[in-house]
């Protein structure tokens, strides 16, 4: 085994967005396990920037703080190398973790979650935001046969598998919104949507009120801002509205990322029409991993569903596809295959 790795730190904290100055890939000392932990050999960590842009920016209740001289966090999928006799995790078994970003990684051994031996034909699509907008859709906003569905982000890595299963669920209606009339060509033909609103074209509802004149039942928000206004605007009665992320605030120039700016819409809309505004993160329902690891491989298999995402050969390469992801040039999960394997858009 060999006895460094490398890893990627954050080296001075950015005034706006961060960039690849921000950021170096260095090479450390293979890292000691202690009590309780076991070493895993990265395979592949997810690039999300919208996170990273939070951490960097202060933190919040859910995501840590980073600083200067940090090892940057994020989900990963890798190998255990080395486990005590007294751990549940064995040697050579796979398994997920949110110490990405690097090569090597020591992790208390509750922090690993293992992935078994024949769950989802590709380990890499364990990388997937699917637990996050199947979680959204099934236990928050309850999406029922015929629902008009309205996702803001609809390219992202969570919008990209939103679309797909509010489809398979019974969804009648899909809408989602984007910034590329690219991205918004491949959501109508390859992953659910019945329209792709254009961010930037013409306001947000002027669109939504064209793509959806009945309104909508469904909102899955990553973005937050004009395009949740715009939701709430539309919204049916008993229209239930779940927020997920705040990209508008995350990816801003402006601001630190850890917080949003306020959104302005009629409250009085809320009671009249009985509408329901929920925020949601899928860690506080554990009972939706395994539900959705089960149905994502099944339909992954039958061909019911893709996983849209780009992989990036060699953790040398990860801050400049961040600053790509940063700028929107990738559709879908972008994940870094540590040991160098690149593939083009799946």
């Amino acid at each position: 085994m060999t006895r460094t790795s490398r890893e990627v730190r954050l080296v001075s904290k950015p005034a706006g967005l961060p960039g690849p100055a921000h950021f170096v890939v260095t090479e450390t000392p293979l890292p000691v396990p202690k009590d309780g932990e076991v070493l895993v050999r990265n395979h592949y960590f997810q690039v999300f920037p919208a996170m990273l842009r939070t951490m960097i920016g202060g933190g919040t209740e859910v995501h840590p703080a980073l600083f200067p001289g940090d090892t940057l966090l994020g989900p990963a999928v890798g190998e255990v190398v080395s486990a005590p006799g007294t751990s549940p995790l064995r040697t050579g078994e796979l398994v997920s973790h949110w110490l990405g970003w690097r090569e090597y990684a020591a992790v208390p051994a509750e922090a690993c979650t293992p992935l078994g031996d024949d769950t989802l034909p590709d380990p890499v699509a364990h990388l997937s935001q699917g637990w996050t907008a199947y979680g959204a859709l099934t236990r928050a906003a309850k999406v029922r046969p015929g629902d008009t569905v309205f996702v803001t982000g609809g390219a992202t890595a969570v919008g990209v598998l939103a679309g797909q299963i509010a489809r398979l669920l019974g969804a009648g209606r899909v809408i989602g919104t984007t910034g590329s009339p690219e991205k918004a060509a491949r959501m109508v033909a390859e992953f659910g949507y019945d329209a792709a609103l254009l961010r930037g074209a013409e306001p947000i509802a002027d669109q939504l009120a064209k793509a959806a004149p009945e309104g909508i039942d469904v909102l899955l928000d990553t973005v937050g801002g004009d395009q949740l206004e715009a939701a709430v605007a539309a919204a049916r009665p008993e229209a239930r509205l779940v927020l997920v992320g705040v990209l508008a605030a995350q990816l801003s120039p402006e601001g630190t990322g850890a917080t949003a700016p306020p959104v302005t819409f009629d409250a009085s809309l809320l009671i009249l029409r009985r509408i329901q505004l929920l925020g949601f993160t899928a860690q506080d329902h554990p009972d939706a991993l395994p539900e959705w690891i089960e149905r994502f491989d099944g339909w992954l298999r039958s061909g019911a569903i893709t996983f849209p995402h780009v992989r990036v050969a060699g953790i040398e390469h990860a801050t400049r596809v961040l600053q790509e992801t940063i700028d929107g040039r990738h559709l879908g999960t972008v994940v870094v295959d540590v040991n160098g394997r690149a593939d083009a858009d799946r």
